[in-house]
């Protein structure tokens, strides 16, 4: 079944006027990997979210609904703590621990935060 997520890849490398093998390339994996992820059979490897942000110059819009698609298609999230200060590791375990508690006026304030620094760091 296709994804959101499988939708917004095969959409972009089509747009690009490119085939599976010149993605799975781009992303160094075999187009059979590539094709499972968009058909929703693998999960998207978390490396590949800044990766096809980078390698396919994404405008503002096109990440945020690169964002969405993962979103819509992802269950769960893994973050790597090794190298997070003791301050960014407390911050990610309260944040997990309050997600479900998070009202709407909550995550559009959260949202805000996040796209001012997003523009921020785009600008520099």
């Amino acid at each position: 079944m296709l994804t959101s997520l499988g939708k917004f890849l095969r959409k972009l490398r089509i747009d690009r006027g490119e085939i599976l093998r010149d993605m799975a390339d781009k992303l160094g994996v075999t187009v059979s990997f590539l094709s499972a992820v968009e058909n929703g059979k693998k999960r998207m490897p978390s490396l590949w979210n800044n990766r096809i942000c980078e390698l396919y110059s994404l405008d503002i819009h096109q990440q945020e609904s690169f964002t969405k698609a993962i979103a819509e298609t992802e269950d769960t999230i893994e973050m790597n703590l090794t190298s997070a200060s003791a301050n960014r590791r407390e911050l990610a375990i309260a944040f997990a621990r309050s997600f479900h508690n998070i009202d709407t006026e909550q995550i559009t304030a959260i949202h805000k935060i996040l796209q001012k620094r997003k523009q921020s760091n785009d600008q520099h």
